[in-house]
């Protein structure tokens, strides 16, 4: 593809994102930004947040990485099922029933101030790592596809894509992203639909010739029994529950989005919805994943060394232009599903949670847009910092110490829930903070202390775990209520 094609289609892919921008953010208020006026159709929210769910990072590595581990990854997906429902029976009836714009507003009527704070800063600061990582492999991509070929420096790619983004959120926030996740949902799934049809077309193969394929290939093996390995069934499927609790159920990001339905009913059919497309949809990107490699075979194409690098060479090289265009625009719609929905996320837990914007009696709406600004330009200078550090495993690294954040929320929660004990508030952080740094130390050392053990996901549930014995120490008289 030439970069003049490039930049007509990325540029035609945003000015629908404006446009839709445009009728959604019409009278739009801080309400509006924050919850859309929990008016939201259900089926609106539930199809939309499976491009969100499906980031940059799991459209190009899931189907590279079947080369490394087959199928393994579906018993996390299968994790997550159940993880989903905990979500729909017991997450969504609590949030209705306080009515809760940031979900951690929660930590604060059962713990208190210091527990609030804590818990939105960690969420602050692992969505931000997280969303400035996914946003860097997006900007890489676009780099790569266009702005090399005028030598425009990375630092300019990288502030247009976030100028972008503020561009059609910062008025509608929530309201605009539940309408554009639905746009950006369907270009992804598009993507891998056209990608596959493209590759049993080349191989002269029908529907049913390419399911048997699949099926009977060693790579579409799911399930690992070896304990000592990190995709061992049990550890995965346990993880994927605890993952989606902390990582879905917990996050002001997706709960945001499931909080913008009119009551806990239709939240709840959202989630169920939601969680089976989800399912169906990872079943395409794992069949998407062997035909790859096949393909490859077949064509006698050498392979690239990294797996994440697998589905962009060929679609990109060996697809076609169309199938590279719907290519390109899956993986900007998968980077910025996600980016777009964190900023709005960042911008409201911080207004709600650390400036109590409620409160404040003037310039609500002036104050909510400097926050914009500010999560915006954090996140260039944090993505700016990935790329000096000229090192992918430094930056994978930065990224997986950021899910050690989730720890302490699942932790805290927990607790909440499933205890009636008061704790001392002011000592929380102190716990907070102390259980993912012994949680990481443990995980770097588990092979050499634990006979060859290795941690997978299933480190999140020491991370919670430890969190809650430190709960349990700070022990306070005064009980909980909620």
């Amino acid at each position: 593809m030439t970069p003049l094609l490039v930049f007509g289609v990325i540029a035609g892919y945003f000015v629908l994102l404006l446009i839709i921008s445009h009728f959604t953010s019409q009278k739009a208020d801080n309400t509006t930004f924050f919850t859309a006026n929990r008016r939201s159709p259900w089926f609106l929210v539930a199809y939309g947040m499976v491009g969100a769910s499906l980031s940059g990072v799991t459209f190009i590595s899931v189907p590279g990485e079947v080369g490394n581990s087959n199928w393994t990854y579906l018993q996390f997906v299968m994790g997550n099922m159940v993880g989903y429902a905990v979500i729909a029976f017991v997450l969504i009836p609590l949030f209705y029933r306080l009515q809760l714009v940031s979900i951690y507003e929660y930590l604060r009527d059962r713990f208190g101030e210091k527990s609030y704070l804590a818990g939105a800063s960690f969420f602050l600061i692992s969505q931000t790592i997280g969303a400035s990582f996914r946003l860097f492999l997006a900007a890489v991509v676009l780099q790569i596809a266009f702005f090399d070929a005028f030598g425009i420096p990375f630092y300019v790619t990288v502030l247009t894509t976030i100028l972008l983004i503020w561009l059609y959120t910062f008025r509608g926030g929530i309201k605009t992203i539940v309408w554009t996740d639905t746009l950006q949902t369907t270009f992804l799934l598009a993507a891998v639909v056209i990608s596959i049809i493209v590759i049993i077309s080349h191989m002269d193969l029908n529907v049913g010739d390419a399911f048997s394929l699949v099926s009977k290939n060693k790579m579409s093996t799911i399930f690992d029994w070896d304990w000592r390995s990190n995709r061992n069934f049990f550890k995965t499927f346990l993880a994927g529950i605890f993952i989606t609790i902390a990582m879905n159920g917990l996050d002001q990001n997706v709960m945001q989005k499931n909080l913008t339905c009119k009551n806990k009913k239709d939240a709840q059919k959202n989630i169920f919805w939601f969680s089976i497309v989800f399912f169906f949809s990872t079943l395409l990107f794992l069949a998407l994943g062997v035909l790859l490699y096949q393909y490859a075979l077949d064509q006698n194409i050498l392979l690239p060394e990294r797996t994440d690098d697998l589905y962009p060479t060929l679609a990109l090289n060996y697809f076609g232009t169309f199938a590279g265009i719907v290519f390109l625009i899956g993986i900007v719609a998968a980077a910025f599903s996600s980016a777009d929905s964190a900023l709005t996320a960042l911008t409201t837990s911080f207004c709600v949670d650390i400036l109590d914007i409620s409160k404040r009696k003037t310039n609500q709406k002036k104050t909510r847009f400097l926050v914009h600004i500010g999560f915006s330009l954090l996140m260039f200078v944090v993505i700016i910092i990935f790329n000096s550090l000229n090192d992918s495993s430094v930056v994978s690294a930065v990224f997986k110490v950021a899910g050690f954040t989730y720890g302490p929320l699942l932790g805290l929660f927990a607790f909440g829930l499933l205890s009636k004990r008061g704790v001392k508030d002011k000592w929380v952080p102190l716990v907070c903070v102390f259980s993912p740094i012994l949680s990481f130390i443990l995980d770097q050392n588990s092979e050499s202390w634990f006979y060859g053990y290795k941690f997978g996901f299933e480190i999140l549930l020491v991370n919670a775990a430890i969190t809650c014995l430190g709960l349990a120490l700070l022990y306070q008289r005064k009980p909980g209520f909620l």
